[in-house]
């Protein structure tokens, strides 16, 4: 700098000698700060990597004792560890700038009506985050139904959750919606029940339907034997009668199951339906009575 300002001297005068010099000297000081600046945010950014997974290391450790770590209190909790940091980083990079953070907090301050109107679904998400942590409706890994979307949770942030569909697409929802919306949680309880209801017309025997499918259920070792399988009659119609399947399963056989017990059903519907082998008997030879079609409570 002071070579650079000697030979300016010999070339210039006084006054633009100074001026140069002034301006050499605070481009000096500025490279210098936007150098630590830069140098704050890139230490700002790792620590906030660190931080969240210390967080989740350290919630980790402690949650065992009562079973396998919360992954939904890790995620939530890193994500605000990380979050808390990058602010504490950044107040630090514009202050290296120059900028007055004092100033813009009273302003901040001031303008706290605006900027909470402006904010609102943003600081509701946060609350709804909250919230949801607390009751913990799901957790990371469930299944759920929530605002119309089927799929398995990924994340809970602080504004949002993560779903991954059964497709595998990435849903995105705020927490607020979550929160505010009906929540079905498919996998919270470890069995189920596999309700499957089929209508048999009235040229099919229901009795004889429903006494195979009691016995197909006891032969299929992914259903329960406590509680036993339910098998009953829902309704009846002049060309109907409904019949209901109700066997209890492991939470992962569900669906296998129940695409089963459907067709099964099916399968004995169709098989009842064929005719009947010709035999001896002329037709003319029966009684009235047995020319009428059974009913389906025959």
């Amino acid at each position: 700098m002071s070579d650079v300002a000697n030979r300016l001297a010999t070339i210039a005068s006084p006054a633009e000698t100074f001026a140069w010099t002034k301006l050499i000297d605070t481009a000096g000081d500025l490279a210098v700060n936007l150098a630590v600046a830069v140098l704050i945010l890139a230490v700002t950014f790792w620590l906030a990597g660190w931080a969240n997974r210390f967080v989740r290391a350290a919630l980790g450790r402690v949650h065992p004792r009562r079973g396998a770590p919360d992954v939904t209190l890790q995620t939530f909790a890193g994500s605000m560890a990380r979050n808390l940091v990058l602010v504490v980083g950044l107040v630090a990079m514009l202050q290296q700038l120059g900028v007055r953070t004092t100033s813009i907090i009273a302003v901040l301050g001031a303008a706290s009506l605006a900027i909470g109107l402006a904010l609102q679904g943003a600081l509701s998400n946060v609350a709804a985050g909250v919230m949801i942590l607390l009751f913990r409706p799901y957790r990371v890994g469930d299944i759920v139904e929530t605002g119309g979307r089927v799929g398995r949770v990924e994340a809970l942030d602080l504004f949002v959750t993560e779903l991954a569909t059964l497709d595998n697409l990435k849903v995105v929802i705020p927490n607020s919606k979550v929160f505010g919306d009906v929540v079905v949680n498919h996998t919270h309880h470890d069995r189920r029940r596999a309700d499957v209801s089929l209508r048999l017309p009235a040229t099919v025997d229901a009795t004889a339907v429903m006494d195979r499918l009691r016995q197909r259920p006891r032969e299929d070792a992914r259903v329960l034997k406590d509680p036993a399988p339910i098998l009953e009659l829902t309704g009846v119609g002049e060309a109907w009668a409904e019949l209901t399947v109700r066997p209890w399963t492991e939470r992962e056989n569900y669906g296998r199951l129940k695409a089963d017990v459907l067709l099964w059903a099916k399968l004995l519907e169709k098989d009842l339906q064929s005719p009947l082998p010709a035999t001896a008997e002329a037709e003319g030879d029966r009684p009235r009575e047995e020319q009428r079609p059974r009913t389906a409570l025959a």
